[in-house]
């Protein structure tokens, strides 16, 4: 009897390693399918770093018990390799160094969710909005890329532009302006303490958000580097979608009802996120300067969205001097990477910091970056 529960315990764990591995395969398929035809890959992309860990986990088990079954595990590892190198930085912990030489670009990207407080007062919000601009003021960066920019030029609400201008000492920007009421904006900003030579913008087409890529080219160093910055589609999900995943978290009657809630929004988001990409890829492509591309992309690396913008010119700051996960986005999951900073392969990434400070729903990104000697700031 001991003989067959024992016998019956191996197959039940081999179908499930089998079974992981497939999705697993699947999953790694996600950044090479465009989600207008194949967004369900794309929830399996999302997933990605839980079926990692689960691949690992049977590695390990077989490893001490029956280890001639660690091939189930390693051997899609192995052609999975390229989506596991994007999930992980595989350098060692870090402190970050303040002291700049004089050739570093140092850059921030940071989605500040408009600063959180728009109106002037002295409420909780007020106070995190000021605790915001000193954690930017700290981090002495020459080029600041801020999503989900707030400005108004109602005395009610709060000017941001020009306290980032005066307050923090970045006189040169480029601002997206994207309409949000009555004397009020909220976009996409690049502020600079260089001068800054020329900009553009281009809009997303609907039905997207009315979301902007924009870009601002910055004189460093007698180089000029360009900046993209960006904030592509998101999931949208409100009140209603946090309660449909709980319900299905809780497994409540409701569950095939508010499982359609939320995956209809997840579809809608891969596929306009997709169309995105293809865009940002294009103009950037046509950079005539060496580029510095950031942004809150609202998806994963394991995504179409990341591989399609990324492509074979850019490197990610994060896994260049990162560790671990690197999560930016605090909600959901403590997997979500879904913020970046991604220079082209003319610049050194000499540092990376993740500021993992509760003021916005995203953390703080900070690298200092170098053109490299044998490059020069033209194309």
């Amino acid at each position: 009897m001991a003989i067959k529960l024992r016998l019956l315990t191996k197959r039940i764990f081999i179908f499930f390693n089998i079974l992981a591995a497939v999705v697993f395969l699947l999953a790694c398929l996600a950044p090479y399918l465009n989600p207008k035809d194949w967004w369900y890959f794309q929830l399996l992309g999302l997933g990605f770093a839980v079926v990692f860990i689960m691949m690992v986990l049977f590695f390990i088990f077989w490893l001490f018990f029956k280890p001639r079954y660690i091939f189930i595990s390693l051997i899609p590892l192995l052609i999975g390799w390229k989506s596991i190198s994007v999930l992980f930085a595989f350098n060692s912990p870090a402190r970050f160094n303040y002291n700049k030489p004089d050739d570093v670009l140092r850059v921030i990207s940071w989605n500040v969710a408009r600063f959180v407080e728009w109106k002037r007062n002295n409420n909780k919000g007020s106070q995190t909005r000021l605790k915001m601009m000193d954690l930017i003021k700290d981090q002495n960066a020459d080029v600041v890329c801020l999503q989900e920019f707030f400005h108004s030029t109602d005395s009610v609400y709060h000017d941001n532009l020009n306290y980032v201008m005066g307050n923090l000492g970045y006189p040169y920007f480029y601002y997206s302006w994207d309409d949000d009421g009555d004397r009020q904006w909220v976009g996409q900003a690049i502020f600079s303490r260089h001068p800054i030579i020329d900009s553009g913008m281009i809009r997303y087409p609907r039905p997207g958000m009315p979301e902007a890529l924009i870009h601002a080219d910055v004189v460093f160093n007698n180089d000029t580097v360009r900046f993209y910055t960006t904030h592509l589609q998101s999931v949208k999900f409100g009140k209603e979608e946090y309660r449909s995943l709980e319900k299905i978290r809780n497994r409540e009657d409701s569950i095939l009802q508010s499982s359609r809630n939320v995956f209809s929004k997840l579809k809608r988001g891969f596929q306009l996120r997709a169309q995105q990409a293809d865009i940002a890829k294009e103009i950037t492509t046509n950079s005539p300067y060496p580029f510095i591309f950031t942004g809150d992309l609202n998806d994963v690396p394991n995504s179409y969205t990341y591989f399609t913008i990324r492509g074979l010119n850019t490197q990610d700051a994060f896994l260049k001097k990162g560790f671990g996960i690197g999560r930016t986005y605090s909600a959901l999951s403590p997997t979500l990477r879904i913020d970046f900073i991604l220079p082209t392969r003319e610049f050194s990434v000499l540092q990376f910091n993740t500021i993992m400070k509760n003021y916005s729903d995203h953390y703080m990104l900070v690298a200092d970056i170098q053109l490299r000697k044998d490059s020069t700031g033209t194309k």
